[in-house]
């Protein structure tokens, strides 16, 4: 009996595979072969989960708590979380309660949760541009359609309410914004989020704001969407514990949003996954509520910063076209013009890799082939090595 091919259903037919991971991968079967390998390509804290943090996730498993919990998160992390918003300097005129907030396993299902809830076939949803991978993919799955809208170079590759209403069609439902911005590190301000809001009210959009990078920030302050006095009741705020408190295996991320869609959240995420694991979100109240918290940030942070400084440097020495950011832990950087090739990230990763042992991803992963993104969240001595190597493809390059 002769045996079936196996065929995609159209659910998955167009999805393509993370590109980060799939550089992650790659690097790591070179290391398995004997390489050396230096990975710059990873999106996580090198740093480990603070003590205070494994602390409070095994007195949790000491007190048996190990079972299943409400599908939206047990109430003391919802109540730290919505405290959390609350404390804010600056608030949209709304209360964030219990009732808004849905745990979840990681900010990406979040997000995937939010984007499957508020969007369906044939909606258009914005997508500032260079941005996460997953990002258009998931508006995929939820068979919607993503619509890149484009920054000028000379703000960061950050869009304004104007770039926004050009994309924007009759089927426009929604925008996906992401502040500080992987892949470029930009940060929108105050009058930006402002702006986009008031665009976004006034034709009825849902906002999605990924604010998984607010606490990693250089200058001042990264606002959240909770800042716009104006947000309305048609944003969904997602957040986690993954990048500012080094706890990205854990697996805790939620979404702030309005009561009805938060429900209709919890009910997706009850025929999917169902809770977010149980030691893991006690561990998240202790870094939401410590207050070993904020030293532990301000340690990273600085140290992130001066990785970024000392990247910095060689990049600018060499004159290289890099967006200097302000948050997150990435360097992006152009490496083409596409006079010569497309597909210069492409190539320019594949060279940093096969020639140089040195993982770092190409900019096509984020809808702009021309850049490749280094992350500094590696010892200084390996950023520095990559730094170096990628102005040398990029002089022998130009030569």
């Amino acid at each position: 009996m002769s045996r079936a091919l196996f065929a995609p259903s159209m659910n998955v037919a167009e999805l393509r595979e993370s590109a980060t991971i799939a550089v992650s991968a790659r690097a790591k079967a070179l290391a398995a072969e004997g390489r050396r390998i230096v990975d710059l390509g990873a999106g996580e804290p090198d740093f480990p989960t603070p003590k205070f943090i494994c602390d409070a996730a095994h007195a949790a498993i000491d007190a048996g708590r190990t079972r299943y919990t409400q599908v939206e998160g047990i109430l003391p992390l919802r109540q730290a979380i919505a405290a959390r918003a609350n404390a804010r300097p600056r608030r949209s005129g709304t209360e964030v309660t219990p009732s808004n907030v849905v745990v979840t396993t990681g900010s990406k299902q979040a997000l995937f949760d939010a984007c499957f809830t508020l969007f369906g076939a044939g909606d258009e949803v914005l997508v500032p541009t260079p941005a996460w991978t997953s990002y258009y993919e998931m508006i995929g799955l939820a068979r919607a359609v993503p619509v890149v809208v484009r920054g000028a170079r000379d703000r960061e590759l950050k869009v304004t309410a104007d770039d926004l209403r050009r994309a924007a069609t009759s089927r426009t439902r929604g925008l996906l914004l992401n502040s500080p911005c992987n892949p470029t590190g930009a940060v929108y301000d105050l009058a930006e989020l402002t702006e986009i809001l008031e665009l976004a009210s006034s034709e009825g959009w849902w906002v999605i704001s990924d604010e998984i990078y607010r606490r990693i920030v250089y200058d001042g302050e990264a606002p959240s969407l909770l800042d716009v006095p104006s947000a309305g009741e048609r944003v969904v705020i997602v957040d986690g514990v993954a990048k500012a408190y080094s706890m990205t295996g854990w697996r805790i991320g939620w979404a702030i949003a309005p009561p009805t869609v938060a429900r209709a959240m919890t009910a997706l995420q009850s025929h999917t996954t169902s809770n977010a694991s149980t030691p893991a979100q006690y561990a998240a109240v202790a870094a939401l509520t410590s207050a070993e918290a904020e030293p532990a940030i301000r340690a990273m942070v600085s140290e992130f910063r001066r990785r970024r400084d000392a990247a910095l440097r060689i990049l600018h020495s060499a004159d290289a076209d890099v967006i200097e950011p302000r948050g997150a832990f990435y360097l992006f950087i152009r490496v083409g013009d596409g006079s010569q090739s497309p597909e210069a990230g492409t190539i320019c990763a594949q060279r940093m890799l096969e020639e140089h042992g040195i993982a770092i991803v190409p900019g096509a992963a984020f809808r702009a082939p021309e850049w490749v993104r280094i992350s500094y969240a590696a010892p200084e001595e390996h950023v520095l090595t990559g730094v170096s190597a990628l102005t040398s493809v990029l002089e022998s390059a130009s030569r």
